[in-house]
């Protein structure tokens, strides 16, 4: 099931929510989502449901076994076997058909490749269960002792399919107690029409115009190239941060906090910075977990950075660009590590932006492409050997036809509704009127993202496929 369908919008949310608030205690309504979360997964995942509920009794197992085995060999043990056979379920479903290419590619072997269907969600809840398992290893966290609560954590239909990873501890004790005022309704309301909107209004405008640039990239001008890029990376962030607004809308309305996934990202001045406003949910998770980790016996600083990135790049799916495209990242801030803080701080921040954006734009290009051909294509492109010139008329036409599109978009990318609230906080007639403002805004961006979704087939979020 989709966030951006009219059925998810207005049928199956408010009968949750009805059922959710006539429920009366938590434990009741914790029954209420664990329900309507796997009726969730299962509506586009009927059968790989059930490798999400072995997965939930494996790691809640493992779980029970580190309480009950504490300071022993058996703790170690049981924390290994779980992490292990999280990332073998994620590499058999995501990386096996890749892998055995390669294979057949290295060693000119006639290895038959699997087709296997990739489970939607499963690189972000198998990370979920990694870290609820490493926490209670390190008992950073208690373990819990109902699966129900367990399968709640996990399966939680608002972050289930792509994110944000949400960290047990996070939420641990929001799942036995937890309270919804009306502020936390008209908030969870708020951000979630504001994401949506993005989803609809945005991102699904700008995929066309990235489609067709970066799509026909064989015919792209240096312009057209650049422009592709710079429509690609909008259309990324505002698909996934309209879903992660979605998703932290949807858990306030239920009483879960959950944290910020992005912070405007495109408003830093480095790359070290992007990525701590990118993602931050994943990037997080790869720092507190992975950065550290001794590598032939010791823990080395940019061995660990590599390892970070190149993993970053894995996860986001099984093709060489996503791993080119980490490495890339990761060369990027261990160049910023070297020059340090203060040196970078003395560069003018006008070079810094013009820096940062021209690394990033770059780097969604190699996302983009996953055909190593039309990569090479782009990157002559944009450095002017394309043979198509700096410009085409019809990219010309594109961007006054999308002019509305591309300045509202670039508006969205700075905190303005955060500059507004700072400077009318103080004020409680200027509150008021911001409050009725957001209010009809709100509505009237849920009436116009209703009437696009009218006639629309289908609204994949984009990562729904990593």
């Amino acid at each position: 099931m989709v966030f951006s369908r009219l059925f998810f919008l207005y049928l199956f949310l408010p009968i949750c929510i009805f059922l959710y608030a006539g429920a009366g205690s938590i434990k009741n309504k914790n029954t209420v989502l664990v329900i309507f979360s796997l009726i969730f997964y299962a509506w586009g995942e009927p059968v790989y449901v059930f490798l999400m509920l072995i997965s939930a009794f494996v790691n809640y197992l493992a779980g029970l076994l580190i309480d009950r085995f504490r300071g022993e060999k058996l703790d170690s043990i049981a924390a290994f076997a779980a992490v292990f056979y999280n990332l073998l379920m994620l590499g058999i479903f995501k990386y096996s058909g890749f892998i055995v290419e390669n294979i057949n590619t290295l060693f000119s072997a006639e290895i038959p490749v699997p087709d296997i269907r990739l489970p939607i969600g499963i690189s972000f809840y198998t990370f979920q269960t990694i870290s609820y398992i490493i926490d209670c290893h390190w008992e950073n966290v208690k373990t819990q002792k109902s699966f129900k609560n367990f399968l709640l954590y996990l399966a939680l239909f608002p972050q289930l399919v792509a994110g944000p990873i949400v960290r047990y501890s996070t939420i641990e004790s929001e799942i036995e107690d937890r309270k919804t005022t009306v502020k936390d309704v008209a908030y969870g309301v708020n951000r979630l029409i504001v994401g949506l909107s993005k989803k609809v209004l945005l991102a699904n405008q700008l995929s066309i115009i990235a489609d067709e640039m970066l799509g026909g990239i064989d015919n792209a001008s240096v312009f057209g190239a650049w422009y592709g890029a710079a429509a690609y990376a909008l259309q990324i962030f505002f698909d996934f941060s309209g879903y992660s607004d979605i998703a932290i809308g949807l858990g306030r309305i239920f009483g879960f906090h959950f944290d910020e996934n992005f912070r405007h990202p495109f408003i830093c001045k480095d790359i070290t910075e992007f990525w701590q406003r990118w993602h931050i949910s994943l990037s997080t998770f790869f720092r507190d977990y992975l950065l550290y980790v001794p590598i032939f016996g010791k823990r080395r600083k940019y061995g660990g950075l590599f390892l970070v990135w190149l993993c970053t790049g894995i996860w986001h799916g099984a093709s060489w660009n996503y791993i080119i495209w980490g490495i890339y990242y990761g060369l990027f801030v261990f160049m910023e590590m070297k020059i340090g803080k203060k040196n970078m701080k003395k560069v003018p921040i006008v070079i810094r932006h013009i820096y940062s954006k021209i690394v990033i734009l770059i780097g969604f290009g190699i996302f983009y492409f996953e055909d190593f051909g039309k990569l090479g294509t782009f990157f002559k492109t944009i450095f002017g050997f394309g043979g198509n010139g700096l410009i085409r008329l019809t990219e010309q036409i594109s961007v006054v036809n999308n002019m509305y599109l591309l300045i509202a978009a670039v508006i969205c990318c700075f905190p303005i509704a955060s500059i507004i609230r700072k400077y009318t906080e103080k004020s409680f007639p200027a509150r008021t009127a911001v409050s009725v403002a957001s209010a009809l805004g709100c509505a009237a961006l849920l009436i116009f993202s209703s009437i696009m979704l009218v006639d629309a087939t289908t609204n994949p979020f984009l990562y729904f496929r990593f």
